[in-house]
């Protein structure tokens, strides 16, 4: 069967960056281009070297670290009202970046040239045919982005359709349709795409945002009515609700609907790559996307967890290794038989579920959980438990003591201090370190103390913090659950504690986080 082609093109880096509470260095993005280079993307949207001095100087570095798929684009708008376009700064910049692809967007809604641009509906015209023509009469491969296009079609479909004929007389090799404000239904998309696709001969492409929670769907059918470019942020990420969310597009598209658009052997590499952008921008990674979070294949329920380990597709739409994902079964006291067994079988294999220690362990679970620890997400935590029961578990190290300062006011956000003292194999090490609140110096400290034993400690740093007060009805005095999520950059995993004493419960959550960082590595 041959597969339809979809192009992708990937604006993490310009529409992602725009996204609340993310600020990409040019290192940042740097890393982010190799990484979707490396997936097999198309294109790259690198950013607008007219808008701000870290884009001039990524578009310098780029073209040093060896791209082997991705073509990098340069993004800006048409020239500016009544300015010759050989004059205009803003198209200027765009030349010297010197990129392969320039992408211009213009303005196809005559409600925004008469509001915004404040110019007649024939200047607008002229604008997107200058501006393109003058970068595709200097070997450019050059995209119009029709900004706003659905709802300038639906306002006034004549005008709209005239701006994309103007990008294509100007020399466009694509156009791409753009549903800006990100408010239109898949019905719309499918039925103004395909009649698009119907006048206009050059590829023709799709541009969704999320504001109604429809951007991929909506990327999907444009895709079924013909469209063969998909543009797209990694996660999803961008302004206000964010962009069509790529890691999900790319594998409903090539999994499920006969379309290329990376590399098959390099589906496997999604949600990895996932990870590493949701890293980089230093954000929580959404463990419930589809395809890529750590939920999109987890099963709790007794009966759910059954039946996947009789056949996956009964609670699996895809086998999650195909894009690199990997099954999970919560550890819950709903989790049934079966699915604790099987863990207990990751340590000890020998262990049937008739054994006195599967049922030991399944009431140790029990009591657990009504402590208010939660395993479903910290098998981590419940491995290490399971050892123990078993007779498996070997401390890497010992505690004599730890003390925490917290100073008021901090000083450039530094307001604790720890003082962590250790025993390993009879020899004491005593630390301190400094840290953004007492969990953090204690971390810093307890990794201080550990390296000279233990130096692959250094590869680990924790990326997520929860506490959670279990009985409130106790005030100051309740219980609190911490999770604290680790990795090392190859691996991600959770771990609990559980105690009246914050500093308490995050202590143990650490201390199974670096037992189990080194139970991996050791392969024990």
């Amino acid at each position: 069967m041959v597969l339809k082609k979809v192009v992708i093109y990937d604006t993490t880096l310009r529409d992602g960056a725009q996204a609340q509470g993310i600020s990409f260095t040019v290192e940042d993005k740097l890393k982010i281009a190799k990484a979707v280079d490396d997936l097999g993307i198309s294109y790259i949207e690198a950013g607008n070297p007219g808008s701000n001095p870290k884009d001039i100087e990524f578009f310098e570095r780029v073209k040093e670290i060896g791209l082997k798929h991705a073509k990098i684009s340069a993004f800006g708008s048409t020239r500016r009202v009544n300015v010759p376009v050989e004059e205009d700064s803003n198209v200027l910049s765009l030349l010297a970046a010197d990129t392969p692809v320039v992408t211009i967007f213009g303005k196809s809604w005559d409600f925004h040239v008469d509001a915004i641009l404040k110019t007649t509906l024939e200047e607008n015209l002229k604008m997107i045919y200058d501006t393109i023509s003058f970068f595709a009469n200097r070997g450019r491969e050059v995209i119009f982005d029709a900004e706003h296009f659905f709802d300038g079609y639906k306002a006034n479909p004549a005008y709209a359709m005239e701006t994309l004929k103007a990008a294509c007389d100007a020399g466009a090799a694509g156009i791409c349709l753009c549903d800006t404000n990100g408010g239109t239904f898949p019905d719309e998309i499918f039925k103004i795409t395909s009649g698009v696709i119907e006048e206009i001969k050059v590829p023709i492409g799709i541009h969704c945002h999320n504001d109604n929670g429809m951007a991929v769907a909506n990327s999907i059918v444009a895709v079924q009515a013909g469209a063969t470019h998909v543009q797209g942020t990694i996660n999803g990420i961008g302004e206000r609700c964010g962009n069509a969310n790529l890691c999900t597009i790319i594998p409903n598209l090539q999994v499920k609907a006969g379309c290329e658009c990376i590399p098959g052997d390099k589906m496997k590499e999604l949600t990895s790559i996932a990870r590493f952008v949701s890293e980089v921008a230093n954000i929580i990674h959404d463990e419930r996307a589809p395809y890529v979070g750590g939920c999109a294949f987890a099963h709790k329920g007794g009966m759910h967890v059954d039946a996947v380990y009789k056949t996956s597709i009964s609670f699996e739409h895809i086998d999650p290794e195909m894009v690199g994902n990997k099954r999970r079964i919560l550890m819950s006291e709903v989790s049934g038989r079966s699915a604790i067994l099987k863990k207990i079988n990751e340590v000890d294999s020998s262990i049937t579920k008739d054994s006195p220690e599967a049922k030991h362990i399944i009431n140790k679970l029990k009591e657990l959980e009504h402590q208010g620890y939660q395993y479903e997400g910290a098998e981590t935590s419940f491995e290490i438990v399971i050892r123990k029961l078993l007779g498996k578990y070997k401390p890497f190290f010992n505690l004599n003591e730890f003390k925490v300062i917290v100073n008021e006011p901090s000083v450039e956000g530094v307001n604790s201090s720890a003082m962590v003292k250790i025993r390993v194999e009879g020899q004491v090490e005593i630390t301190a370190a400094e840290g953004c609140g007492p969990v953090n110096a204690l971390d810093n400290a307890l990794r201080k103390a550990l390296e000279r034993f233990y130096p692959e400690i250094r590869e680990m740093k924790l990326t997520d913090y929860k506490v959670r007060v279990l009985d409130s009805e106790a005030a100051t005095a309740a219980k609190v659950r911490v999770l604290i999520e680790s990795t090392d950059g190859k691996d991600v995993w959770t771990t609990v504690g559980v105690s009246t004493d914050i500093i308490e419960a995050s202590w143990k959550a650490l201390v199974d986080s670096i037992e189990y960082k080194l139970i991996k590595d050791r392969s024990l």
